[in-house]
């Protein structure tokens, strides 16, 4: 299951990472042609390497049996990722239909039909790995109920990214600007994301599991036992249900859910005709020993805190790509633009920075809640000792090596030992609370320190002078490289405003319109500045107002309108400036407040015979 959450993640990010080329290289018959044909060749391969898997198992004791049968899995399905990305990124899958109505309106829904395309490479791996694992573990699971189990499993680790992306979808495709600006922004980004996940955190259990199939445990023996631990525990629920996952056949419990009338325990048949009431006891208790150390609440935490790692890192990233472009020369020459390979770069840093806060850090969190609850036993029993025997069970009928190593669970064998260990000495349960406390407060200051760097890099001073560098670094090495850009001009005359160089960004913008007389931009750019400067040897309202012209015959926007009407007010012209400043209202689709006050300011100014202004706005 885990693992299948960690694939189906990289295969989000991956769909979320892609960029239309320019000019696709294929037309969508093409496209599409070339996929099926990498769907049958992948088809092939994995049934070959599964089969050829099957031929031999017979020959390997039943340990190094199942540890083939895991790694082959484990390398098809990295496989199947591969091939996904493939179909994404080389084949450019996404751009054949993206313009399609539906997909323009809602853009989770073209996500989700690739997730479904990215379920169908898993579901081939499924399906032939199904004879290997009905020889290994001798179950008496149909094909059918394997491959709808891996489902199951498999696609509510969808549910929260689902839900949070349509709700995003539907605030951006409502006409409303006050939502879509404040999700535009990083701060909005990251509330958005985690407040919502909270919610779906507490709300998703009653979909999951009613995907999973789980009905309610009958009254009786069993029923009973469970409500009076939990009692004894001092946790709610809202009900205790059997889990049929992969048919029951697994000895597994769960729990899912941070609120308690949200919450359910779940509990396969397997579990309970396999073990003594005793034995399910301790199951159950390790259960609520996940509830009361918070350890729901605590991944919900650590999906946060990556958000946190991303916004830190993310321009960082970039500025390290481009200051290290010499090193990609090579690449460069072979004809791939810079932006592509800078994309791909940044891509490729995320998904290792995701693989890495998850397989190691968030898998370390995982290992050390799985033991915290293990011995929580203690808390409600003398003993581990049914713990211990459900352990060698669960090895016994799992076909798996004890000693097999998990990144999100110690082994069997490793978790006896433990629990062996607190048998004779209860001082080591209290030593590992304290271990998973003092985890807990340096992986919170660590987080405070990159969330503070992260602060400083986009919004503080020292974040604002790096970038700015950066820019300019950046720019007068291209500019070196290509002098005759007029969008390396522009970009360089932005850059100065921004720094109060006025006199270097009217020099700019000037080099820019010499190169490309007619865009608008650089010719509104430099006529507000032209209008508005307070240096009196860079203001200069005649010049601004022949750039104006220029500017809204070329583009007529609102913004466009604005300055032509300002460079009208400063050059006396009220009536003029009234008149144009009345078309940027009637043409904006926002800002009206800033557009309507500076038709309030030119009507006053008429009123009252102001020939001119010299402020700004």
């Amino acid at each position: 299951m885990f693992a299948n959450f960690i694939y189906l993640i990289i295969a989000i990010l991956i769909f979320a990472l892609y960029q239309p080329a320019d000019s696709p290289g294929l037309s969508p018959v093409e496209a599409w042609l070339l996929a099926a044909i990498v769907i049958v060749v992948f088809a092939s391969l994995s049934r070959w390497l599964f089969r050829r898997l099957a031929t031999s198992v017979d020959r390997m004791d039943a340990y190094r049996a199942d540890d083939r049968h895991s790694n082959l899995l484990t390398r098809q399905s990295i496989m199947a990722i591969a091939f996904y990305a493939v179909m994404v990124h080389a084949l450019g899958l996404p751009s054949t239909m993206d313009d399609w109505l539906v997909f323009k309106m809602l853009p989770t829904v073209l996500a989700i039909v690739f997730l479904l395309l990215f379920l169908l490479l898993l579901t081939i791996v499924w399906i032939n790995a199904y004879p290997t694992y009905r020889r290994l573990y001798g179950t008496g699971l149909s094909r059918r109920d394997y491959i709808i189990g891996n489902w199951r499993m498999s696609v509510p680790i969808l549910i929260p990214w689902v839900m949070i992306s349509l709700l995003s979808d539907i605030i951006f495709a409502l006409p409303f600007e006050a939502p879509k600006r404040f999700l535009s922004t990083t701060e909005g980004e990251v509330v958005f994301f985690v407040g919502f996940l909270v919610v779906v955190a507490v709300f998703a259990p009653i979909v999951i599991q009613r995907l999973w199939g789980c009905y309610p445990l009958e009254p009786g023996f069993y029923r009973e036992r469970i409500r009076d631990l939990c009692r004894r525990a001092g946790i709610g629920y809202r009900n205790i249900m059997y889990w049929p996952i992969f048919g029951g056949r697994m000895l597994t419990a769960g729990v899912m859910g941070i609120a308690r009338k949200f919450r359910y325990i779940l509990v396969t048949e397997s579990l309970l005709r396999a073990l003594t009431p005793e034995e399910v006891d301790a199951v159950i208790a390790h259960e609520i020993g996940h509830v009361k150390k918070h350890h729901l609440l605590y991944y919900i935490f650590f999906m946060a805190c990556f958000m946190l790692v991303v916004f830190a890192i993310y321009d960082v990233t970039i500025y390290l790509i481009l200051y290290a472009e010499p090193l990609f020369k090579a690449v460069l020459n072979l004809g791939i633009s810079q932006a592509t390979l800078v994309w791909s770069l940044h891509s490729a840093i995320f998904l290792a920075a995701f693989l890495i806060y998850f397989r190691f850090i968030f898998g370390y969190f995982m290992r050390t809640f799985e033991r915290q609850a293990d011995v929580y036993v203690y808390s409600l029993f003398d003993t581990a000792r049914p713990m211990i025997a459900t352990f060698h069970k669960i090895a016994l009928t799992s076909g798996q090596s004890p000693d097999k190593p998990n990144w999100h669970h110690y082994s069997i064998r490793e978790r006896i030992d433990y629990l062996l260990k607190c048998e004779g000495n209860r001082r080591w349960v209290n030593r590992h609370h304290r271990k998973v406390r003092f985890s807990l407060i340096v992986f919170t200051m660590v987080m405070l320190a990159i969330g503070l760097l992260g602060y400083q890099l986009n919004f503080g001073v020292a974040g604002q002078k790096i970038r700015t560098n950066f820019f300019e670094d950046i720019l007068t090495q291209k500019l070196h490289q290509t002098p005759d850009d007029p969008q390396l001009y522009s970009l360089l005359g932005d850059l100065k405003y921004s720094q109060n160089a006025l006199a270097e960004t009217a020099a700019a913008y000037e080099r820019s319109l010499q190169l490309a007389p007619d865009a608008p931009q650089v010719l509104n750019n430099l006529a507000w500045l032209y209008a508005t400067a307070e240096d009196e040897n860079v203001r200069n309202p005649e010049r601004a107002l022949v750039l104006a012209k220029r500017a809204a015959a070329l583009d007529p926007s609102p913004h466009v309108l604005d300055t032509l009407a300002e460079c009208y007010f400063v050059n006396g012209d009220t009536a003029n400036a009234v008149r144009f400043a009345r078309q940027a209202v009637a043409n904006a689709k926002d800002k009206q407040d800033y557009y309507r006050g500076q038709l309030e300011r030119f009507r006053k100014a008429m009123l009252q015979g102001i020939p001119e202004s010299r402020n700004g706005n």
